[in-house]
């Protein structure tokens, strides 16, 4: 019989150091090891209990927790589930922990009472997933940024006139271990990059337009959070919203985002399956389909959808992924034409969408009655 996983609560809340374990005593094959009340507390307890898997709080007196998290990863790199609230200064805080190597995160459900239960099945996969994978404090090194520049002479996102057709759409679907990955992969990236990036990244609402900033932030290309209407254009990232779904359009004035409410796919909303289907019926052998680290199997079946449109299908290498979740699903099923390690990913997707390779981008296949 497998041993059941050790977990370590730490957490401020008298109340949340209580309702967290009752969320966990619901899977027979997580034990509760122990809790703690500030970082410096939990440290102890991990030299002491050690647990294969903590869940933090990262608003706490004393010991904050993202100093906990820098410690833990420095002393004793263990999964870390991060415990966030659902402010925008939960959000920001959140975002910088899953960069200092934290394994995912749950939010703190704002009315317990009626979100209780969807919030433990969440904590409980996560916990019973984190033991199994790789813990990476830096997954990749540093890719500078414009903000490591010279005052004197920052670097700029190129200004174009006209941002143009794209020669392909790619559309990505990653979950957990997704923020590290896609900073890594968007900032080699050039800003003049012949390609449009379409990515859904499993997030709750009210993180998403955060992660959309900070990825903006660190590369070239430019990036938002996507609202219906806009438009696909070479050189930009549209990062679908959470707890929404995302398709593209095409239409006769131009290649449009559509967003929905649409029931939950695969338990999801966002879907990566919803966007993967929407890019092969839409633009077919001009569509690129990439499926990046995560738990489950959601986009898998929509990798298909794209490869048997003929459009291009990439899964991430199972050494580079945290999770291999969604790649292994989309690898075995035989939709994943290549397997691409995260650190040549950038130069795969610029060799399949340069210009100089192909007769034209998108607009010339609508031309020729596609």
């Amino acid at each position: 019989m497998r041993k059941p996983v050790r977990v370590l609560v730490v957490d401020d809340s008298a109340l949340m150091r209580k309702l967290i374990p009752q969320m966990l005593a619901a899977d027979d094959s997580i034990e509760v090891v122990g809790t703690a009340m500030d970082g410096s507390f939990a440290l102890k307890k991990i030299d002491e209990l050690k647990p294969d898997v903590v869940t933090l709080d990262l608003e706490m007196p004393g010991m904050n927790g993202i100093d906990t998290l820098k410690e833990i990863m420095r002393r004793h790199p263990l999964p870390v589930i991060v415990v966030s609230s659902h402010s925008t200064e939960g959000a920001s805080i959140t975002l910088k922990a899953l960069g200092l190597g934290a394994f995912d995160f749950v939010t703190k459900p704002k009315d317990a009472s009626l979100h209780m239960a969807e919030t433990a099945t969440e904590l409980i996969a996560k916990v019973k997933t984190a033991p199994q994978c790789k813990v990476r404090p830096k997954l990749f090194p540093r890719v500078p940024s414009r903000a490591d520049a010279p005052t004197d002479m920052p670097p700029q996102k190129i200004v174009r006139k006209s941002a143009g057709i794209p020669t392909r759409v790619v559309a990505i679907g990653i979950s957990t271990g997704g923020p590290q990955a896609l900073e890594f992969l968007l900032a080699q990236l050039p800003g003049d990059f012949p390609g449009t990036i379409l990515i859904v990244q499993h997030m709750p609402a009210g993180f998403t337009d955060m992660f959309a900033r900070r990825l903006d932030e660190l590369c070239a290309m430019r990036v938002k959070e996507a609202q219906s209407g806009d438009v696909l254009e070479a050189g930009r990232v549209l990062v679908c919203p959470g707890s929404r779904h995302m398709k593209a359009k095409r239409l006769p004035l131009g290649d449009v985002i559509v967003l929905n409410d649409e029931e939950r796919i695969n338990g999801h909303r966002p879907s990566v399956d919803v966007l993967f289907r929407s890019v092969a019926e839409e633009f077919r052998s001009e569509a690129v389909g990439v499926l990046m680290t995560g738990m489950g199997d959601d986009g898998a079946e929509g990798l298909g959808a794209i490869k048997k449109a003929g459009g291009m299908t990439i899964a991430q290498s199972e050494d580079s992924c945290v999770v291999f979740g969604m790649p292994k699903a989309a690898i075995e099923r035989g939709y994943a034409q290549r397997i691409v390690a995260l650190d040549v990913l950038s130069a795969t997707l610029q060799a399949m969408c340069n210009r100089h390779e192909r007769s034209g981008g998108i607009g010339k296949a609508v031309e020729a009655g596609d």
